[in-house]
């Protein structure tokens, strides 16, 4: 699968669906944590685009998958 850029909110939004809770926000910086997981860190504003590299890289974190979003 390949990843295109999509909008942070889109992504946060994937995460949320896919178990992630957010644990603590501050500002754009948001602690999201879900059993079986190390805590991650989405430090991105809403309205940003993220591009395919890192999106890979959340992925790799989270087990997110191009199709979630």
């Amino acid at each position: 699968m390949r990843w295109r850029a999509v909008k942070a909110s889109r992504v946060i939004s994937a995460l949320l669906r896919t178990g992630w809770q957010i644990k603590r926000e501050r500002g754009s910086h948001r602690i999201l944590g879900k059993a079986g997981w190390p805590d991650y860190v989405f430090a991105f504003h809403e309205r940003e685009e993220i591009g395919p590299r890192m999106l890979a890289r959340i992925a790799k974190h989270t087990g997110l998958s191009p199709d979630d979003i």
